[in-house]
């Protein structure tokens, strides 16, 4: 499969991405993680025959408009902004293949609105990072504080794309090839050279996280059959047995560990799709 250009208009702005297959193949959404774009799931969609794939960039990244002045980056807002674009493209019902923080959201809106998600692959993360409530004044003291420092900040401009994609090799363990799609979606020209188009908003703290046992019952709550790919070592941020146990409490899960880095659907999407393809197209 091949990707093309696409935009729609919601509410929240335009919105950009990439699409290809066959209009009348299971329609499926992919969304991509933190700080990608679309790109991400340029590798895959070449090992993914049958489908309609489309790919957007989440508001604030890649090539899609950013949330008004004074606005923030919640898992509420990105769940509706989904649904936007599903509203845009006339499908009522769909699947989602989400990696990362589009894995996350991708659990929210399987859980939000059964009745219009028929199916769920969730790559490297499942529901959502969770907070303690010890965390809670620290958190919202972090959250304000850099919200407050984040407009005399300056976005920093490359000469050219060989340092963007070296620090998105060093910080993804990504190759270059990899790191190259995400990068060239994910700038804009300026004078002098290149900045990062996402929203800087984006790099700040939420001030609010759900617990761990409201997110499980969110993930208990997603009823459509859900394939669950994580790489092997896990990250950090979603460790064992944590990872596995959120699997265990989908009723209709089932999940697939590939030895891998985080973008593991990039770097082996072969290994990804012989396990998510059939699912898909069921």
């Amino acid at each position: 499969m091949s990707l093309r250009e696409f935009e729609v208009a919601t509410p929240i702005g335009r919105i950009a991405g990439l699409r290809g297959g066959d209009e009348n193949s299971p329609r499926v959404i992919a969304l991509h993680g933190w700080l990608d774009n679309a790109a991400s799931f340029v590798p895959l969609a070449a090992h993914l025959p049958g489908l309609h794939l489309v790919a957007p960039d989440l508001p604030g990244h890649g090539r899609s408009a950013h949330l008004a002045p004074g606005a923030e980056y919640t898992s509420g807002v990105a769940v509706n902004a989904v649904l936007d674009i599903a509203d845009a493209l006339g499908w009522e019902t769909f699947s989602l293949l989400g990696h990362s923080m589009g894995a996350g959201i991708a659990s929210l809106v399987a859980a939000s609105v059964p009745q219009r998600v028929r199916r769920l692959v969730a790559i490297e993360a499942l529901g959502g990072l969770a907070e303690t409530v010890e965390r809670t004044t620290d958190r919202w003291r972090e959250a304000i504080a850099a919200a407050r420092a984040l407009p005399g900040k300056k976005l920093r401009v490359f000469a050219d794309l060989a340092a963007p994609v070296r620090a998105r090799m060093q910080a993804n363990q990504l190759g270059e090839t990899a790191a190259r799609l995400l990068v060239e979606r994910g700038v804009r020209e300026v004078d002098g050279g290149y900045v990062w188009s996402s929203d800087p908003r984006l790099t700040l703290p939420t001030p609010q996280r759900l617990g761990e046992a409201q997110l499980g019952q969110l993930v208990a709550g997603i009823d459509c059959p859900t394939a669950v790919v994580y790489a092997d070592p896990p990250q950090a941020y979603f460790p064992e047995p944590l990872r596995t146990q959120r699997a265990n409490l989908l009723p209709d899960g089932r999940l697939h560990v590939i030895a891998g880095t985080h973008h593991l659907h990039m770097e082996d999407p072969g290994a990804v799709a012989a396990v998510i393809g059939d699912f898909l197209r069921g």
